[in-house]
């Protein structure tokens, strides 16, 4: 009888101590703000956050089609650190099925390219169709931009992986929001969805059309351009983020299908 009020009560114990451990995971992922569970989860419909796939009416550039209305080529300027290249217009190509970004060597070093609007847009759904660049050293990208206040909502390849996509977002000039999602395949073989719907209170990526990630703190505010680029960097701190330059994998060339922007309602 003793013998088995013990284990009763070892039973309760557990049961207890599986209780309270499941609780503080629930609330560690909660307040991390992730969707997912683990890099590479996608949350699920019944998370109540929905599916977000582009409709064909809010697409506001087709590259088949030639070059975007409303967007234009960065020419003959750099960036300054750590991009490690000059815009150039002629890195910009359409083939009668996307639009082509490439970095390349040159005379004077490397020459990028760099594709955005003209306009400003608000708050909404911004998504793109686009292959990487898979080249060590190189960043494929797409992304939201303005310079005054520095606000900034980032999807960015880094060439020495591209079976994952890194997230980030700057309020103000301030990020440190980075979080890298592995999609489950390679980004640079194939033209996949990507996309975020960003809110006054939250930004959520997705990845053909299912959430994998959503902030809610000091999140942007400014109307913003809709950017796209291929550049190469220096210096210790990009080499450790996305892998020395491979020479070798020059040109390194990402291509965008089309871009789409529905406006929040």
């Amino acid at each position: 009888m003793k013998r088995e009020r013990k284990s009763n009560a070892a039973a309760r114990i557990a049961a207890t101590a599986l209780c309270i451990l499941s609780l503080l995971t629930a609330c560690f992922l909660a307040s991390c703000g992730e969707v997912g569970t683990k890099p590479g989860t996608p949350h699920e419909s019944a998370s109540g956050i929905p599916d977000r796939y582009t409709a064909e009416e809010d697409k506001i550039a087709v590259f088949s089609q030639g070059e975007g209305q409303g967007f234009w080529a960065s020419d003959g300027w750099r960036n300054g650190y750590p991009f490690n290249c000059t815009w150039r217009r002629d890195c910009v190509s359409f083939d009668g099925d996307a639009m082509s970004l490439s970095v390349r060597r040159s005379d004077n070093g490397y020459d990028g390219a760099e594709y955005r609007s003209s306009g400003y847009y608000s708050y909404g759904y911004y998504s793109v169709s686009m292959k990487a660049a898979k080249c060590s050293g190189v960043i494929s990208s797409f992304f939201t931009y303005t310079g005054h206040p520095w606000d900034e909502i980032d999807i960015e390849f880094l060439g020495d992986d591209t079976t994952k996509i890194q997230l980030n977002y700057y309020t103000k000039g301030v990020g440190n929001h980075e979080y890298a999602y592995y999609l489950g395949f390679d980004g640079s073989e194939d033209f996949h969805e990507y996309g975020f719907d960003w809110q006054p209170d939250s930004i959520t990526w997705y990845v053909d059309g299912k959430a994998v990630y959503r902030a809610t703190e000091d999140i942007p505010a400014t109307d913003t351009q809709i950017m796209m680029n291929v550049w190469n960097g220096e210096g210790d701190g990009f080499i450790q983020w996305c892998g020395e330059l491979d020479e070798n994998s020059l040109p390194a060339t990402a291509q965008y299908e089309w871009v789409a922007y529905r406006a929040a309602r």
